[in-house]
């Protein structure tokens, strides 16, 4: 089973024959006249935008194509330096309607390859449980730990993508192509020493770790021998992240598509001929992920060091790059953990509730991952996209986009949430036959359906302040969304709530909380830092 990150365009048209806009304030200050931030770009000239023929886009730049066009994998539509920035309109309607369209264009760039990676996900799982389940009941019980144990292990290190992206779309921004890539190998090492660290860590202690989540004595043999295997694929899956996010920051979610779609082939095929051709099991199963997630980073490497190698970009280990990008990182790492203590205490207290209550919070949180995946998608080209503006120092242009994408989250979330509703009988027949479970699973749908507008507007906001390097700020207002949360999650049970009352803390208060934080940010402008590097 391999993992690609939790939890995140350009339109080549937009730009061409443009000039940047004149209305945004100067580069090294804010949009807010109240606030100003020191920053390292120089003001944007007007050089003409690349064209669609000869011109050098920066997914492009990586993947280098014989006549410099963008085109197969990993192609681009962004542009760079001043051109990075949102073309001017003349402030009528029919401008307006323009700018938005670009806008549009652009984030549907991003977000739709970004969507169908993010799925795979799921996918390799499914395939890992379905051909591992034939192999007996122990055997699926055991790589149900094991692998809960992994997913914990490395999308605790999602920041990796998350941080990569935002300093990388920057550099292009800034018209920087060679520091962007710099940028982003810095990341790629810092994630191989973590990888490497987390493993040595893993496999020695496989067997305490399979016995602290309650494996049974039939089940904790298949589950440390999955877990000591696929523990070697941590270094590889930690590289995918942060070249993952390298390849967003150069405003390319195609690539990691296809990577993902190859790599999702090559796992089911290595699982069927190792579990099932050469009788391996459990580990035959291990084996196959760790193959497919080395396959998978030897493809993100290749491309990247080629866009390095042609942009003269040094691939060596740069100490003070590596600790630059684990301070950028930390912050995130912050909010990924305190946004993991809320789910884990979520689904304590659902335990608490019984055997009928804690299903059906596990449906319902299984579907709440999937609609989370749609709205990430979106958050995704926020990162690449904000990042870019900022860098190219056209704060008007990212507080635009910022405003549009807002609109994107709440659409989304509208037609999410009415989906919900609309399929919630098909729903109930699909996942469950309990009578119990469909009553309680009905009332929790349509919790979910109600609240996915704010979903929507905390995805996108989240992924705008993100892709500005606003990382601090993330960290503190999960925090305070976990202090919010924790103490009225666990008066639900001592005053007599049940799980109903368990989720409109979840999706009502918990969200609620992460949407008013990030909503105050974004209104003060403190965020709209310019210049290829955040100060």
């Amino acid at each position: 089973m391999t993992h690609s990150p939790d939890r995140r365009p350009a339109d080549a048209e937009q730009n061409h024959g443009t000039t940047p806009d004149p209305g945004p304030p100067a580069v090294g200050t804010t949009s807010d006249p109240a606030t100003t931030a020191t920053t390292t770009a120089a003001t944007p000239t007007t050089a003409p935008a690349p064209t669609a023929v000869g011109g050098i886009t920066p997914a492009a730049a990586v993947v280098d194509t014989d006549t410099d066009v963008g085109v197969g994998v990993g192609t681009g539509t962004g542009t760079t330096g001043a051109n990075a920035t949102d073309p001017p309109h003349d402030g009528t309607p029919r401008g307006k309607r323009a700018a938005r369209r670009r806008h549009d264009r652009e984030i549907l760039a991003l977000a739709v390859p970004a969507f169908g990676a993010l799925v795979a996900e799921p996918l390799f799982l499914l395939t890992d449980s379905a051909m591992i389940g034939h192999l007996g009941t122990p055997q699926l019980a055991g790589l149900g730990v094991a692998a809960a144990l992994l997913a914990t292990g490395v999308n605790i290190f999602v920041f990796l993508a998350y941080a990569t992206t935002a300093a990388v779309a920057r550099r292009v921004g800034a018209g920087d192509l060679a520091a962007a890539i710099r940028q982003g190998m810095d990341g790629i090492w810092l994630a191989l020493l973590l990888g490497v660290a987390t493993a040595a860590v893993v496999i020695p202690a496989a067997p305490a770790l399979i016995e602290a989540f309650g494996a049974s004595a039939t089940a904790a043999p298949h589950g440390i021998t999955y877990l000591r295997i696929s523990a070697l694929g941590i270094p590889p899956m930690l590289v995918v992240l942060a070249a993952i996010g390298v390849l967003r920051g150069l405003q390319d979610t195609r690539t990691p598509l296809y990577v993902a779609v190859g790599g999702f082939t090559a796992n089911a095929g290595l699982n069927a001929l190792l579990i099932y051709g050469f009788g391996w099991g459990v580990a035959g199963s291990a084996w196959g992920s760790v193959i497919a997630q080395c396959g998978m980073a030897a493809v993100y490497l290749y491309v990247v060091v080629r866009g390095a190698r042609r942009h003269g970009a040094s691939l060596r280990p740069d100490p003070a790059g590596i600790r630059a990008c684990a301070k950028a990182g930390t912050p995130l790492l912050v909010r990924t953990l305190s946004l993991r203590a809320v789910l884990l205490i979520a689904t304590a207290v659902a335990a608490r509730f019984g055997d009928v209550s804690i299903a059906a919070h596990q449906i319902t949180l299984t579907l709440w991952t999937l609609l989370a995946f749609a709205l990430d998608a979106i958050a995704i080209a926020g990162q690449a996209i904000i990042g870019r503006y900022l860098g190219g120092g056209d704060a008007a242009g990212a507080r635009r986009v910022c405003r549009r994408m807002v609109q994107w989250g709440i659409g989304s979330g509208l037609v999410l949430g009415a989906l919900i509703a609309a399929s919630s009988p098909l729903i109930l027949r699909v996942f469950t036959s309990d009578p119990e479970v469909r009553d309680q699973l009905l009332v929790l749908l349509l919790i979910v359906a109600v609240t996915q507008p704010v979903a929507g507007v905390v995805f996108v906001l989240d992924g705008v302040l993100m892709g500005a390097g606003d990382g601090p700020y993330l960290a503190w207002a999960m925090l305070l969304t976990l202090i919010v949360f924790a103490p009225v999650a666990l008066l639900v049970p001592v005053l007599g709530g049940g799980v109903g009352a368990l989720w409109w803390t979840i999706a009502g208060l918990m969200m609620g909380t992460r949407m008013l934080t990030l909503w105050l940010r974004t209104r003060t402008g403190r965020w709209l830092v310019t210049g290829a590097v955040r100060a």
